[in-house]
């Protein structure tokens, strides 16, 4: 019988790390091959993990919530040489030292020290996440806690109890906790032979660090503009009321500085032991320990006490972040507005209604949008390309890959609908339904999200008229849709009924449904009467929807 560690794979196209949005498992759950056990999320998608092994599960080594980077280990699993999952429960699974006591170890600390190494494989300490949780709160070393639970586990319990007794003698059984009340001088979980750990890597299993790691004699602030480190250690340095960007360190993850809450203490240790010193320059980035300095500090120190809320920026809402900064500022934006009036297309999309339901199509009007759209873009090719800059040259794309924007709970996703000009409208009505479900469910896959030529938005179904959208970059338009709704709009009197008919003029305003475009290119590659030129074409062949017979 075997305990094998589960390393978070590679969920994703070049994808380094993820953040653990839920567990489907817990410790004792018997799971087979396959079968997922966390969902993470990464800057690209929400996905399921799979089991690789038949086993039970032995033990989860990341938070919900927790950011882990590729490779790490997040779940280990209690499994036959044979791969089949052990029969019995952890304490039957580990009853060499303790066969007939398992809940009453905590009244022998002695004997349960000595008992940890062959209890555990390898001498790693179990506990749940909810432990180690609170062992960092409390300032407390988890490898040196009794365990009560089953095979020695560590419960919430035997954290707090190991807490109030610190002071004193209850757990002077344990030989480590005398010299060493709070190490932290190792980055893997103890007797791991090296393996990394997802909760212990990164500092998850310590409550301080060693202030040893930074000059006693005030460390000068890094500086950074920007700092990857897990919620823990954001949380640790909110608390140490340090600025993150300042923390020294010399790990990186994914080529940008990556701090551990071990730096996090041990920084603000050191700017705690010069306080006879008036250090101006580190006590003002590092917000200090002072209550005069904390007051008069920047005002995210002071957030919790205003009742803000703290959002991580991560995964998908970073990703969306990222990219909206990289097109306004890469690309100079120019917006084109227009108003098509629908009156011809709201009626044959009435008369195409029945014939759609009647074979399980919803029919909205995205699918003659973007009808419409091909037809400019053949006519206006250059709303259809992409600049590359490097080697000085505009792709004109010879696809038609039309990308979607669907609001979801996670931000703005575009999934792609390929090769539109080859597709008739009710077989675009139901690629548009698929796609645009599965990304409000988060079920979306990376490629179905990749190969786009340009973008619409429809921000109309929520309200409004007009915007200035931004380019899904390195495509050179999107255009954004406005509701359709009845505006006044001027007829003339051939084209309009008698009792709006006005005998001093020979043209009337009347109500009539109007579709408002907001059209933005990047204008280093489109001009503004090009972009003029692509949305009369469109707004041709909505106002005349049997032009999209050619499409």
């Amino acid at each position: 019988m075997t305990v094998e560690e589960f390393k978070l794979p590679d969920v994703g196209e070049g994808v380094a790390e993820g953040e653990l949005v839920s567990w489907l498992v817990a410790p004792g759950d018997r799971v087979e091959e396959d079968q997922p056990v966390a969902e993470v999320e990464t800057d690209k998608a929400l996905v399921e993990v799979p089991s690789s092994y038949d086993g039970v599960v032995e033990e989860l080594f990341a938070e919900e919530g927790e950011m882990v980077p590729v490779g790490d280990v997040i779940i280990s699993f209690r499994v036959d040489e044979d791969g089949e999952a052990a029969a019995g429960d952890d304490a039957e699974a580990e009853p060499e030292p303790e066969p007939d006591s398992p809940d009453e170890s905590a009244s022998e600390p002695t004997t349960e020290a000595a008992d940890a190494e062959p209890d555990t494989p390898a001498g790693r300490t179990f506990a749940p996440p909810s432990a180690r949780r609170l062992a960092r709160e409390l300032g407390v070393d988890v490898a040196a806690v009794d365990g009560s639970g089953p095979g020695g586990r560590v419960t919430e319990a035997d954290v707090r109890a190991h807490a109030e007794g610190d002071a004193g003698a209850a757990d002077a059984g344990a030989p480590d906790d005398g010299p060493e009340p709070r190490p932290a001088p190792t980055p893997t979980d103890p007797g791991s032979d090296g393996r990394k750990s997802a909760v212990s890597k990164r500092g998850a299993d310590d409550g301080s660090a060693d202030a040893p790691a930074t000059p006693a004699g005030g460390p000068d602030p890094a500086g950074r503009e920007t700092t990857l480190a897990t919620p823990a250690t954001r949380k640790a340095a909110r608390d140490r009321d340090v600025d993150i960007d300042d923390v020294p360190t010399d790990q990186t993850r994914d080529g940008e500085a990556f701090v551990t809450a071990e730096a996090v203490n041990a920084y603000a240790d050191a700017l705690e032991s010069p306080a006879s010193t008036p250090e101006p320059e580190p006590v003002e980035t590092g917000a200090g320990t002072e209550p005069a300095v904390t007051a008069g500090d920047a005002s995210e120190t002071s957030a919790p006490a205003s009742g803000d809320e703290t959002v991580p920026y991560r995964g998908v809402r970073r990703t969306i972040g990222k990219q909206m900064e990289r097109s306004k500022f890469t690309a100079p934006h120019v917006t084109h507005h227009d108003t098509a009036e629908v009156d011809a297309l709201v009626e044959a999309r009435e008369e195409l209604k029945p014939k759609a339901e009647a074979e399980g199509v919803k029919l909205t009007y995205m699918p003659f949008v973007m009808k419409a759209i091909v037809a400019g873009l053949k006519e206006y090719p250059y709303l259809n390309s992409e600049l590359r800059e490097d080697d000085e040259e505009i792709v004109l794309k010879s696809e038609y890959n039309l990308g979607i924007a669907v609001a979801t709970d996670a931000g703005l996703m575009v999934p792609v609908v390929e090769n539109v000009d080859e597709k008739g409208l009710f077989e675009l009505a139901d690629a548009v339904n698929d796609l645009a479900s599965r990304a409000r469910e988060r079920k979306l896959k990376p490629a179905e999200m990749q190969g786009g030529t340009f973008s619409i938005t429809n921000f109309g179904a929520i309200g409004g008229e007009y915007a200035t959208p931004i380019i899904n970059y390195p495509e050179t338009a999107i255009l954004g849709l406005g509701a359709i709704e009845e505006r006044p709009v001027v007829r003339d009197h051939a084209d309009v009924a008698s009792e709006f008919l006005d005998d001093s003029d020979d043209s009337t305003v009347v109500p009539a449904p109007t579709l408002p475009l907001s059209l933005s290119i990047d204008h280093r590659v489109v001009d503004g009467a090009v972009a003029a030129e692509f949305a009369n074409t469109v707004m041709e062949h909505l106002e005349n929807p049997l032009l999209l017979l050619n499409e």
